[in-house]
C-alpha cells in the first residue's frame, strides 16, 4: 500500500473517530486496528492527521472512545513488549501506536478531569491477562512506561541482536540482560555498539513518548515548595523498572560519548544528516527530566571514599528513591569523571569552534540541556565537583559559558540561559580551587564581542560580567547580586589583574555609587559593599602582584572620597532622587574606555521580534541562594549563617541576617503609598556607617604622596614608572589587620528546584517543534510569550 493511501485510511479512522457518538467497544479490533496495523505514517504525519480541535472534541463528546483509544494503544504496546517485535509488522504498530501516543497526551493532562485517568486500572486489563484478580491489575501509566523501558532494549528493534544466526530462536526478552545491551561505551561499560540508523530513529520515537508522558509537569501551575513529585518519572525511576540502570547508563554514555564535527572533515554535516544529534538531544532532555529532583529537601548519598568494583559507588545511606539521581550521585571512578567531564566540555564548545570556511563545522543547539545536566552533576555528586576543579579542566566549561552569557546578554527570550550560567558559575566560586584556576593565562581567542585584553581567565571573567552589567538589557538586574558574589568569591585567589580587568571594575564601582543609584532602590548599596569587599581581599591577600588594581584604585581615589562623604541629609537626597524623576538611565559607559573588540565577533543582539520565550518563576535573593562560610587558617570553611552575629564597622549589612536587615531598611525607608521607594537619612546612615573602607583609605594615604612625588620629581606621565614602583611597594605593617576571608556558597534551596524545572520544560516545550508536541496546548507551569 502506497504512503498516500495509508496517511487517506489513517484519516479516516480519525474522522470515524470524532464522528461516532457512540462508544466503540474495545474488542471491536476491525475499528481499532485501522490506526496503526496497516499503516505507514511518520510521526510528522499523525501531528497533522490528527488535529487539536478534534482531539479535544472527542475528549468533550465521547470520553469513552478517546480512553478506549488509549488503552488500546497501550495494550498494543505491551504485547510489542511481551513478543520481542520479530516482525517489520508489529515494529510499525509498536511505532505507529507510540507516535499517536504522543500525539494525544498532552490533551490529556491539560484537562485537570483526565489526569487520574492513566493512573486508573483498567478492569480486565490484569499483568498476566484476564483470568487475574484485578488485584494484580497496574494502571495504565505503569504499563505504559514499563513496555517503554522493554521496547527500549529490543534486540533488532532498539538494539543490536548478540545472536550469531538467524537459526537460533530470537532471544527471549525476559531473560535478556540488559545491562549487556547499554547503547554506548563510557560509564560502566567498555563496548561501544556498531552504530545503527533504524535503532537509533527508534530508540528517539519511544524517548520522544517517554518525555511525552514525563511532561505532565508542564500542565501544573508552579507550586511554592516545589515538592510535588511527578508521578511518571517517580515510577520510570523506582526499582519497578528492572532497566532503570542500564537505561540510565545509555542515556549518560550516548550524551557525552557524542561528537558533532565527526572525523573533522569540513561541511561533512551537509553531506551526511546527522542522524544521532536528534537522539543525542532526545537523550539529554529524558536525562535532565528524570533527574528533577528536590536535593534540598531529601537525604543526599554522603561522600565516602569507599571504592568497589562497580561504576556505581555502594555508599551508605542508600540515597534518593529516584534511582537515576541515586545513580548518578554514586559515580566515582576517576576514568567516567573524565568521560564525562570531557565530553560535556567537547559539546558546550561546539558552538565556539570557529573555522576559516564558514558553516562548515555543524552546531549543536542542546547548550541549554548539556548545561542543566552539568548543574545536576555537580550538585548530585560533589565527588564530580571536586573532581572538575582539581584540575583546570573546569576552565574548558568556563569558557563556553562565558562565551553564551556574553552572547545572550541582549537577547530577552534567553534570560533562562543567563541565569543558569551564572548559578553554575556561583557553585563553582563557593570552592577555593575555582579562584586559583582562573590565574590560568587565556589564550583561546573564542570571538567575543568583548575588549582586547591579555590576562588570565580571571581577567575574562571580569571583563564578561562588565559587560553584562552596563550593556545587557534590564531583566538582568537580579542577577547582579550574584554577579559580585561570584567576584567576591574569587578575589582573595587572583594573583594578578589585567589593567583592563582593573579598569572595569572601578568602572562598574563608580557606576553603582553614584547618588542616585545608591538612593534609587533599597538594595542598590549592596552592590558597593559587594564591590569594595572585592578590592580588600585582593588588597589585603594578593597586593603583590596586582600593581595594575592599585593603580586603578589610586587613579579614581576620588570615588572612595565620595563614598566616604556620601551626603545624608534629606535635601541632598531628593536632589539625588530627582534625576531619577527622568527615565532610568542604564548605567553609564562613559569612563569605561571601551576598546576594540576582537576580531571575527558579533555583537550581541536582542532578540527577533516575534521570538517565543517561556516565562520563569523569580529566583531567590542572593540571601536565600547562598550560605556564608569563613575560611580559616588551614583553608577549611566554616559556615556563619548558624552563629549568632555580632556586627562590626567593617561588616558589610549584607553579613547581618539578611531578611533582618532588609526588614530594618524597609522600616526606615517608609515607602510611601503609591508604593514609591522614600530613602531617608536614617536608613542612608544605617549602612553608610559600615562601608568598610577602612584599609583602601590606608592604601591611600600610604601611596597617593609617593606617587605624586615621583610624578613631580621625575616630571613623570608615564604609566609604566608608577606601575614599576607600585610592583616593589610593600604595605606590610601598614594595612589594618586583615580580615577573614568571606565565601558565599550555594546552598540548594526549593526556590531554586522549582525555577529548574520550570526553565527546564522551557526549553523542552520551546526546543521541539518538529513535531511541535506541546504546541498550542494550555500549560500552566510556566506562559509561552512573544518578544
Amino acid at each position: 500500500m502506497g504512503s498516500a493511501d495509508s496517511k487517506l485510511n489513517f484519516r479516516k479512522a480519525v474522522i470515524q473517530l470524532t464522528t461516532k457518538t457512540q462508544p466503540v467497544e474495545a474488542t471491536d479490533d476491525a475499528f481499532w486496528d485501522q490506526f496503526w496495523a496497516d499503516t505507514a505514517t511518520s510521526v510528522q504525519d499523525v501531528f497533522a492527521l490528527v488535529p487539536a480541535a478534534e482531539i479535544r472534541a472527542v475528549r468533550e463528546e465521547s470520553p469513552s472512545n478517546l480512553a478506549t483509544l488509549c488503552y488500546k494503544a497501550v495494550e498494543k504496546l505491551v504485547q510489542g513488549a511481551e513478543s520481542g517485535c520479530h516482525s517489520e509488522k508489529e515494529r510499525q504498530i509498536v511505532l505507529n501506536c507510540s507516535r499517536l501516543l504522543t500525539r494525544v497526551l498532552p490533551y490529556i493532562f491539560e484537562d485537570p478531569d483526565w489526569r487520574g485517568f492513566f493512573w486508573s486500572t483498567v478492569p480486565g486489563a490484569g499483568r498476566g491477562g484476564a483470568e487475574d484478580d484485578d488485584e494484580s491489575a497496574r494502571p495504565l501509566a505503569e504499563s505504559l512506561l514499563l513496555a517503554v523501558a522493554d521496547l527500549l532494549f529490543c534486540p533488532d528493534f532498539t538494539v543490536q541482536s548478540h545472536r550469531r544466526s538467524t537459526v537460533d530462536s530470537a532471544e527471549d526478552i525476559h531473560s535478556l540482560d540488559s545491562c549487556e545491551y547499554i547503547w554506548e561505551a563510557g560509564v560502566g561499560f567498555a563496548h561501544s555498539p556498531q552504530p545503527n540508523y533504524i535503532h537509533d530513529m527508534n530508540r528517539m520515537e519511544l524517548l520522544k513518548l517517554l518525555l511525552t508522558c514525563f511532561s505532565e509537569a508542564m500542565y501544573l501551575p508552579p507550586a511554592p515548595d516545589s515538592s510535588s513529585i511527578n508521578p511518571w518519572v517517580q515510577f520510570f525511576c523506582s526499582t519497578e523498572n528492572r532497566h532503570a540502570l542500564p537505561l540510565f547508563t545509555s542515556l549518560l554514555n550516548t550524551v557525552c560519548a557524542y561528537d558533532p564535527v565527526g572525523y573533522g572533515i569540513p561541511y561533512n554535516h551537509l553531506l551526511f544528516s546527522d542522524y544521532r544529534e536528534p537522539l543525542v538531544e532526545e537523550a539529554a532532555q529524558v536525562l535532565i527530566v528524570t533527574l528533577d529532583h528536590d536535593s534540598a529537601t531529601s537525604a543526599s548519598p554522603t561522600v565516602d571514599g569507599t571504592t568497589t568494583g562497580t561504576a556505581m559507588d555502594d555508599a551508605d545511606p542508600p540515597g534518593p528513591e529516584n534511582l537515576f539521581v541515586n545513580y548518578l550521585s554514586r559515580i566515582h571512578r576517576e576514568e567516567d569523571f573524565q568521560f564525562i567531564l570531557k565530553g560535556i566540555a567537547r559539546l558546550l564548545s561546539n558552538p565556539l569552534l570557529q573555522t576559516y570556511l564558514p558553516n562548515s563545522t555543524k552546531k549543536i543547539q542542546f547548550h541549554q540541556e548539556l548545561l542543566v545536566l552539568f548543574w545536576k552533576l555537580c550538585d548530585f555528586n560533589k565527588k564530580f565537583l571536586f573532581f572538575v576543579l582539581k584540575s583546570s579542566d573546569v576552565l574548558d566549561i568556563l569558557v563556553p559559558i562565558l562565551y553564551f552569557l556574553n552572547d545572550a546578554r541582549a537577547d530577552q527570550s534567553r534570560v533562562g540561559l543567563m541565569h543558569i550560567g551564572v548559578f553554575i558559575l556561583l557553585l563553582l566560586s563557593g570552592e577555593r580551587n575555582f579562584g586559583v584556576r582562573l590565574n590560568k593565562p587565556y589564550s583561546v581567542r573564542v570571538p567575543m564581542d568583548i575588549p582586547v585584553f591579555t590576562g588570565t581567565h580571571a581577567d575574562l571573567l571580569i571583563v564578561v560580567f562588565h559587560k553584562i552589567i552596563t550593556s545587557g538589557h534590564q531583566r538582568l538586574q537580579p542577577l547582579f547580586d550574584c554577579l559580585l558574589t561570584i567576584v567576591v568569591n574569587v578575589s582573595p585567589y587572583l594573583k594578578s589583574l589585567s589593567m583592563v580587568a582593573a579598569n572595569k571594575l572601578l568602572h562598574l564601582l563608580e557606576a553603582f555609587s553614584t547618588t542616585w543609584f545608591l538612593f534609587s532602590a533599597a538594595q542598590n548599596h549592596h552592590l558597593v559593599f559587594f564591590l569594595l569587599e572585592v578590592f580588600n581581599n585582593i588588597i589585603q591577600y594578593q597586593f603583590d602582584g596586582n600593581s595594575n588594581l592599585v593603580y586603578a584604585i589610586i587613579r579614581k581615589r576620588s570615588v572612595f572620597h565620595q563614598l566616604a562623604n556620601l551626603p545624608t541629609d534629606p535635601p541632598a537626597i531628593h536632589k539625588a532622587l530627582q534625576r531619577r524623576r527622568r527615565p532610568p538611565e542604564p548605567l553609564s559607559r562613559a569612563g569605561s574606555q571601551e576598546g576594540a573588540s576582537m576580531e571575527g565577533s558579533r555583537p550581541a543582539a536582542p532578540a527577533e521580534p516575534g521570538t517565543l520565550k517561556a516565562s520563569l518563576v523569580a529566583t531567590p535573593g542572593i540571601d536565600k541562594l547562598t550560605e556564608k562560610s569563613q575560611v580559616s587558617e588551614d583553608g577549611t570553611l566554616r559556615s556563619l549563617d548558624s552563629a549568632p552575629q555580632q556586627s562590626s564597622a567593617e561588616d558589610s549589612p549584607a553579613t547581618e541576617e539578611p531578611s533582618q536587615a532588609w526588614r530594618e531598611q524597609r522600616r526606615l525607608s517608609s515607602a510611601s503609598a503609591s508604593g514609591q521607594w522614600n530613602p531617608t537619612s536614617e536608613w542612608v546612615l544605617s549602612w553608610k556607617s559600615k562601608l568598610p573602607l577602612q584599609t583602601i583609605m590606608r592604601l591611600l594615604q600610604v601611596l597617593v604622596p609617593q606617587v605624586e612625588k615621583i610624578c613631580i620629581d621625575k616630571g613623570l606621565t608615564d604609566e609604566s614608572e608608577i606601575l614599576r614602583f607600585l610592583q616593589h611597594g610593600t604595605l606590610v605593617g601598614l594595612l589594618p589587620v586583615p580580615h577573614p576571608i568571606l565565601i558565599r556558597k550555594y546552598q540548594a534551596n526549593s526556590g531554586t528546584a522549582m525555577w529548574f524545572r520550570t526553565y527546564m520544560w522551557g526549553v523542552i516545550y520551546l526546543r521541539n517543534v518538529d513535531p511541535p508536541v506541546w504546541y498550542d496546548t494550555d500549560v500552566k507551569l510556566f506562559e509561552i510569550q512573544r518578544v
